[in-house]
């Protein structure tokens, strides 16, 4: 059974996520750029870890997930926004003189960042955002797939995006989109008691 949407962090709460990670620091502008990839991109955290710079292509504004699961190979839009944090952080690493087959998304030194620093990442910023719900890398997964639909997308493409094989996957994920769309429903509705 599907959480509520209550429990998914907003895109308000993404946003302050992001914001969190310092913009001066290398490892905070790769954070802004991984973070905004696993949100509005609404890629698997083991498909951001495993991305490499050839993988994206910012004048084209996408990117290919080369081994998605099932090792499926899809490709995804990026948006301006994020593409500009992707940007920043090439910068960034150009000036760190990793090797060019490093991760996109490596360590100071070129390394390979691991699943469980993102998990721990999201912890470490939601707490210094102010966020008290649990944020972790599949919520951001969840929040783009909500997103997708709020923002007009049919169902096969948000599907086709997240790289399921199956709608009935997609929709699981959806069911969050139902509950929020229900709760508003029903604050909308008006009426006055007579005493």
């Amino acid at each position: 059974m599907a959480k509520l949407d209550a429990d998914l962090p907003s895109r308000d709460e993404f946003e302050r996520l992001i914001k969190t990670c310092s913009r001066r620091a290398p490892t905070g502008q790769r954070n802004a750029a991984l973070l905004a990839v696993a949100w509005r991109c609404g890629l698997r955290a083991s498909e951001l870890v495993a991305l490499r710079p050839k993988d994206i292509d910012l004048a084209e504004g996408r990117l290919t997930v080369q081994h998605g699961k099932n090792d499926r190979r899809r490709i995804v839009g990026i948006d301006a926004g994020t593409a500009a944090l992707v940007e920043r952080w090439l910068v960034a690493r150009r000036k760190l003189n990793v090797p060019a087959a490093a991760p996109l998304f490596c360590t100071l030194h070129g390394g390979q960042v691991d699943t469980s620093y993102l998990r721990h990442l999201c912890k470490r910023l939601a707490r210094k955002a102010g966020i008290e719900r649990r944020v972790h890398p599949h919520a951001a997964r969840h929040r783009f797939a909500v997103d997708l639909v709020q923002e007009g997308a049919n169902l096969l493409t948000v599907r086709d995006l997240l790289g399921h094989s199956s709608a009935a996957t997609t929709s699981i994920y959806l069911s969050r989109l139902g509950a929020s769309d229900a709760v508003e429903f029903a604050r909308r509705r008006d009426w006055t008691p007579t005493t």
